[in-house]
């Protein structure tokens, strides 16, 4: 598989995940995950994958700022309904990493590692997205601004040759490297950036 070579350089994350240490799956439990991880899963790089990478990366450094994330120990929510906009395939990105799974998700072995019904949609929350542990009922409301790094003059200029079928091989060439650029900036150059990703922390979850 060719791709672009930052999708190597991208910050990677590291989880914990009991039910893979308990079935043998992985060593110790640990598992990590890249960019090009989540881009297998969507079948594309976009700004879109690329914010719900950050925002998952964010929120569990904010939620575990001296432990490794449990993964099937996170509660993720969304405000908007799943088949909202871009919602859904944001999910599905924030379901891998974190193991959170909606009412098809793994049902647990003796009570044990459920993953069922910790994603959840239409929330009724102010936050665009709410990621809180089960374990120690802390909570992260975060939300993501891609329009922080707008697209290059080039590339919205051939976006309606391209979506019309009258780009020429080269244009289709360029157009995909912009595109890629755009991506890129937003995961590497703007990594650190407070307004394209804002994470702030919320009150404990109530009786935990």
């Amino acid at each position: 598989m060719t791709y672009p070579a930052f999708f190597d350089a991208v910050a990677r994350i590291t989880l914990h995940d009991g039910l893979a240490e308990l079935l043998g799956a992985v060593d110790d439990g640990r598992i990590e995950y890249g960019y090009v991880d989540v881009v297998k899963l969507a079948g594309h790089s976009c700004p879109t994958v690329a914010g719900a990478y950050l925002m998952t990366l964010k929120a569990l450094a904010r939620l575990y700022p001296e432990a490794i994330p449990e993964r099937g120990g996170i509660r993720v929510e969304f405000a908007a309904p799943q088949a909202d906009g871009v919602t859904g395939v944001m999910a599905a990105v924030v379901g891998l990493l974190t193991g959170a799974a909606g009412e098809g998700g793994f049902k647990g072995l003796a009570g044990r590692f459920s993953r069922r019904n910790l994603l959840a949609f239409a929330a009724g929350s102010d936050a665009a997205v709410r990621f809180t542990r089960l374990d120690s009922g802390a909570r992260v409301a975060v939300a993501y601004h891609p329009e922080t790094v707008p697209a290059t003059p080039d590339l919205q200029a051939l976006l309606p040759k391209v979506i019309a079928g009258s780009a020429s091989a080269a244009e289709r060439t360029e157009f995909g490297r912009l595109w890629q650029m755009r991506v890129k900036r937003i995961l590497i150059d703007h990594f650190d950036d407070p307004a394209l990703i804002v994470c702030r922390d919320e009150p404990p979850e109530h009786g935990v």
